[in-house]
């Protein structure tokens, strides 16, 4: 690798780190990407898709398309770091290094520039994966260009230094957010049985939650976490008539967690008929499971070996949710954590920032695959 590119990444990383943009907002973070992609690449076509864009390497002899997704997205949490790039933006931070992904995408648009590549690589820069929606949109393109194969890698925490951790399945949960809403009859509080309040509702459903996450009729991790209660008004002389209850719900296995979602719609609608409410659902923040497929995975070890690169298995899912998952759902493919070193702050930790030297390792495990 030419030290003038990695520079270069690491450069773009830091000026993309002071200026953090929140999911479906990153107009000027996309700008900068593809005004980077256009300033040093000749060799790349530039695709603009709205909210996200991604970038056409044509091979030489190409037998395979293979795809590199990278996300760009930040989130509301104060960036508290001791370094020049400190985040400009108030209250806004790259606190899951999505900068240090896309710049890595950058890196190896430069290499390829140089190196060349047999196969067609296409690099995806990706919106919003911090709300689950910027994946699900960017996927369809591996439908679309028939995609042979896609690869990602987050960066990680609490492990070695550009250690990489693979699993084989699921490496992350299936989670959404999950809006329950009842609407009642409001009543003086001395004859609260002249109204309709949702509180006996509400509590039904919370108290059910332990029975339908009962680990004994699981293949898998479940759980139902209760987010919010939001019940009445702060007026002692009436009677609530009207609550949301808010969970989030996880599951390693997704149809276990859809399973789960109608449990408790069912159990909302019974309470709504018992006591004469209205029942609305809404859902939010939407991930499937992130599973990556055996062959790509080998794929992404027989690299490492190369590269003698340590590899660590992770022998349970991640409870945390990746929307990666969008990817693989469309065509066979792998994510992998890369090790931020075991002193690094975790992410979305205020204190942490992306590891610039972690780019050398995913860039040169990347275009193995590519290979």
């Amino acid at each position: 690798m030419k030290e003038r590119n990695f520079q270069l990444a690491a450069e773009l990383r830091h000026e993309l780190h002071a200026h953090p943009e929140l999911s479906l907002k990153e107009n000027e973070t996309k700008k900068r990407l593809m005004d980077f992609m256009t300033e040093h690449t000749t060799k790349w076509e530039i695709v603009d898709r709205g909210f996200w864009f991604y970038a056409v390497y044509r091979g030489a002899n190409p037998k395979k398309k293979i795809a590199f997704r990278g996300d760009f997205d930040a989130i509301p949490v104060e960036d508290d770091i001791d370094a020049p790039w400190k985040s400009q933006n108030p209250g806004v931070g790259h606190k899951c290094g999505h900068d240090g992904h896309v710049a890595n995408l950058c890196l190896m648009a430069l290499e390829i520039e140089e190196q060349g590549c047999d196969n067609d690589v296409y690099l995806v820069f990706q919106h919003a994966e911090e709300i689950g929606g910027g994946g699900e949109a960017c996927a369809e393109l591996m439908t679309e260009e028939k995609i042979d194969e896609v690869y990602a890698f987050h960066n990680q925490s609490g492990h070695p230094l550009n250690a990489v951790v693979l699993r084989k399945g699921t490496l992350c949960c299936a989670s959404k957010g999950m809006e329950i809403s009842y609407k009642g009859a409001p009543a003086h509080a001395s004859t609260p049985e002249n109204g309709k309040n949702p509180a006996f509702a509400i509590a039904a459903i919370i108290n059910a939650i332990p029975e339908f996450i009962d680990p004994a009729a699981h293949k898998g991790l479940i759980l139902a976490t209760v987010i919010q209660v939001d019940l009445g008004e702060r007026a002692f002389g009436v009677s609530a008539h009207q609550g949301k209850l808010l969970l989030t719900i996880r599951g390693e296995i997704e149809e276990e967690m859809d399973q789960l979602q109608k449990n408790l719609e069912d159990l909302a609608r019974a309470q709504a008929k018992e006591y004469g409410l209205e029942c609305d659902f809404a859902y939010f923040d939407v991930f499937p499971e992130t599973c990556s497929t055996d062959a790509e995975v080998d794929k992404v070890v027989e690299a490492c070996e190369k590269l003698g690169l340590q590899v660590i298995w992770q022998k349970l899912p991640t409870r945390g949710s990746e929307d990666f998952g969008y990817f693989t759902k469309k065509a066979p493919g792998a994510i992998f954590w890369l090790g931020n070193g075991e002193a690094c702050p975790p992410v979305h930790d205020k204190k942490f920032d992306f590891v610039d030297e972690t780019m050398k390792t995913a860039t040169a495990i990347f275009m193995e695959l590519a290979k």
